[in-house]
């Protein structure tokens, strides 16, 4: 094996440091006990507020911080955006038993990669920590549904011309975007359009880049407020 692919190996095989934020103890202790089963995650340290977050963040750098929303001192919002602005290399995750109000736009405007219910099934949850950890985004459905239908009575005619912003793309990285805006993963997006996953992932690429956008939950974003896509009834 050449030095190189030891070295690939050797990161690959890195574990996802992850720092557990929430103000209520009992329920770090929970998030802990079931990441903790996992030889993949390491828990690397855990804050009670916002500004701990964002302090612990600086100086641990964890992979993906599973953040709350309704803290003391510093909401999960705020941190998110300091954390985003300080250009870290860490994605946030948010969990929150608030999945139906403002911060759901919020926090993902913010620059949050995911955004999860904190009943969602503990397999959902590891899936999704190591979705975020390698660059992906994550959204539960039935939070991108609310927030598509936050939306909804704001956007334009979709029969009308194609929004500037998106003229940039082809067609058929259109049609990715549109899938990618459905909540569909690369996976299903190959197998719905009969390409490889690679390809996908390409397409997904070319689109963020051309639109300036992070990751694919801006993606989302953007496709509904544009009216590329509606909500479906």
């Amino acid at each position: 094996m050449t030095d190189h692919a030891m070295t690939d190996q050797a990161t690959s095989a890195r574990p996802v440091r992850i720092l557990l934020v929430d103000d209520q103890p009992l329920l770090r202790t929970g998030f802990r006990m079931v990441l903790g089963a996992e030889d993949d995650l390491d828990i690397v340290a855990e804050a009670g507020d916002g500004a701990e977050a964002v302090d612990l963040s600086r100086r641990l750098l964890p992979d993906v911080v599973l953040m709350d929303i309704r803290m003391p001192r510093m909401d999960g919002v705020a941190a998110t955006r300091a954390i985003v602005e300080a250009r870290l290399p860490v994605r946030v995750l948010i969990l929150t038993t608030f999945d139906l109000d403002e911060y759901v736009v919020g926090a993902l405007r913010a620059g949050a990669s995911g955004f999860l219910a904190k009943d969602v099934p503990a397999e959902d949850l590891v899936t999704a920590i190591r979705t975020v950890a390698a660059g992906d985004a994550v959204v539960a459905p039935r939070i991108l549904k609310r927030l598509l239908d936050r939306f909804a009575g704001a956007l334009p005619d979709p029969a009308a011309a194609p929004p500037r912003t998106l003229n940039a793309l082809t067609e058929r990285e259109r049609e990715v975007l549109v899938q990618v805006a459905r909540g569909l993963s690369n996976a299903e997006i190959a197998r719905e359009l009969t390409v490889s996953e690679t390809t996908i992932k390409t397409h997904v690429g070319h689109v963020l880049t051309k639109l300036g956008l992070r990751d694919r939950v801006q993606a989302v974003v953007l496709a509904y407020e544009t009216g590329l896509v509606r909500p479906r009834a």
